[in-house]
């Protein structure tokens, strides 16, 4: 019987000659990633447990990404050890602020390549699946045991596959996708599951299309979220690494738990309410909602596509004066090819506020945050209470053309209407 992507993986990292679902098997990571938050306490946990050493600097790759720039004097303290703990393990694929968030940085650096076995300090760490990789977040203590050890205990998941057909209309983009099916199948169908999307609509999605899929995989309970690789893979890894980069993909005898089909041909936009990400409505039956910040970042949805599409709506409009339009491109090279393709700029002169790269509000950290009774239409993945900053503020997610249309109108509102016509 042939083999899911997961079971492809698991089989080589683990050294067996087969896995089924539902072992338990050590596996071999590939590349293991720790950001300011995870791998500062990481890293306390392993040397205070009588661990000197990480298992390979090589291995490791560590970003500064979330307190950027630092916030106040405990965070820059923060900065400064980790800064100092990468020299003294040798660790060479470090990040530090401005560079771009973690799962945005990751994949520019060449490290995410199909095949491989990456392990994170962040529950967002499914992005990379977007290129055939089996990337899943980790907690503390797992990550402190990993850069150590180099390996880590896997349940090998069933496998589900989400089959896309038909064409996407105008307007309506990959995180309409993701939020439909979290609507339609819960935020808890692929618990513990490994997800495989595919079919045609899925093979025209670009790759910032499919990293903001499979970042959002976890919001539906995956383990990996998989796109199959394909040219568009190899050009976007190309120039990125010495290493070859070798097509990847399930066998096709491989044996799945369940099988969806979706056409997403008649697919309108689509917003996750307040306070769940699978309270998922149609633009069209959202109501009178008004919008006192509209954000277009994090890992989801920073990438140069999202800013030009955003920037397509915003030409030669303004933001609503009761709105608050807040753009963080998610790597300084994304933020230097929307300078190049003109998409900062119109950002610029339509209002937009403009940030470093980094997590910004996202996690109500900082530069952003909500305060009580406040709503906010968001690009980000994730709408719990308290989420962007007061528990008592409201956040909705939507697509980038969701928030730019949102942002003109001061409410959150149809992007279909600019771009008709």
């Amino acid at each position: 019987m042939g083999k899911t992507m997961a079971e492809k993986i698991l089989t080589r990292a683990s050294g067996r000659e087969i896995v089924n679902p539902g072992e338990f098997v050590t596996a071999n990571v590939d590349i293991v990633m720790g950001h300011d938050r995870s791998f500062w306490a990481a890293y306390l946990a392993m040397t205070q447990n009588g661990f000197e050493r990480v298992f390979d600097p090589d291995k490791i790759v560590v970003i500064i990404d979330h307190a950027v720039p630092a916030l106040n004097v405990r965070a820059a303290e923060v900065h400064k050890q980790i800064r100092e703990w990468v020299k003294t393990q040798n660790i060479r694929n470090f990040y530090d602020c401005g560079i771009g968030i973690c799962h945005q940085v990751l994949p520019e650096g060449g490290h995410a390549l199909p095949g491989r076995l990456i392990v994170g300090g962040d529950s967002h760490t499914t992005t990379y699946g977007a290129l055939g990789v089996a990337s899943c977040g980790i907690g503390i203590s797992d990550l402190a045991y990993v850069m150590a050890k180099g390996s880590l205990w896997f349940m090998v998941p069933e496998t589900i596959r989400f089959q896309l057909t038909g064409t996407l209309q105008p307007g309506v983009s990959a995180k309409d996708i993701i939020l439909k099916i979290a609507g339609d199948y819960t935020a808890e169908v692929a618990q513990y599951k490994a997800v495989e999307f595919a079919g045609p609509a899925a093979k025209a999605l670009s790759i910032d299309g499919r990293m903001t899929i499979s970042n959002m995989g976890v919001e539906i309970g995956t383990k990996f979220a998989f796109f199959e690789t394909d040219e568009k893979t190899e050009a976007f890894l190309r120039g990125r690494t010495n290493e070859p980069v070798e097509s990847f993909g399930p066998d096709p005898d491989a044996s799945y738990l369940e099988f969806y089909e979706m056409d997403v041909s008649a697919l309108e936009p689509h917003v996750a309410c307040p306070h769940n990400v699978d309270n998922v409505k149609p633009i069209s039956e959202i109501g009178d909602v008004p919008a006192n910040q509209a954000f277009l970042g994090s890992c989801t949805n920073a990438r140069v596509e999202d800013l030009e599409r955003a920037a397509a709506i915003l030409k030669g409009k303004t933001v609503d004066p009761q709105t608050r339009l807040l753009v963080i491109p998610a790597s300084h090279e994304i933020y230097r090819r929307a300078m190049e393709s003109g998409a900062i700029q119109t950002l610029l002169e339509a209002g937009a506020m403009l940030a470093p790269s980094g997590c910004g509000p996202c996690g109500g950290g900082h530069m952003g945050v909500l305060a009580p009774g406040e709503i906010a239409i968001s690009t980000t993945n994730r709408n719990f209470k308290g989420r962007m900053g007061s528990p008592e503020s409201f956040v909705y997610l939507g697509s980038p053309e969701t928030v730019a249309a949102s942002a003109i109108e001061g409410k959150i509102a149809d992007p279909r209407k600019y771009l008709t016509g």
